[in-house]
């Protein structure tokens, strides 16, 4: 069965950085598309960043020129490099990645971004 597990979040100040990873489990298909989502307490899910299985990004406005998203195709896993964070950031990030025409998200991890 196909798991995705994040890790890497946690508490930061304002304009700190902090890297979110997932792995994907279970499968020995390469993902395809690979991506982010977060969700602020009180606020629906929001797309953060997409990464193609042949490196090509797209990240939302909110975080363009802040956030990276790469990804490790060898071991199907995924990245997001968050960096001069704001208080707004704040949200559990939830990765989602399309495995054979599925697609599955992981548990996901909090991030908290305060002084």
């Amino acid at each position: 069965q196909v798991q995705l597990v994040e890790s890497g979040g946690g508490l930061v100040q304002p304009g700190g950085s902090l890297r979110v990873s997932c792995s994907a489990s279970g499968t020995i298909f390469r993902a395809d598309a690979m991506a982010w989502y977060r969700q602020a307490p009180g606020k629906q899910r929001e797309w953060v960043a997409t990464i193609s299985v042949l490196n090509s990004t797209n990240t939302a406005d909110s975080v363009k020129g802040r956030f990276t998203i790469s990804r490790d195709n060898a071991n199907n896993t995924v990245h997001l490099q968050m960096d001069r964070l704001k208080p707004e950031d704040t949200a559990v990030y939830y990765c989602n990645a399309i495995i054979m025409s599925r697609s599955y998200w992981g548990q996901g991890t909090q991030v908290t971004v305060s002084s």
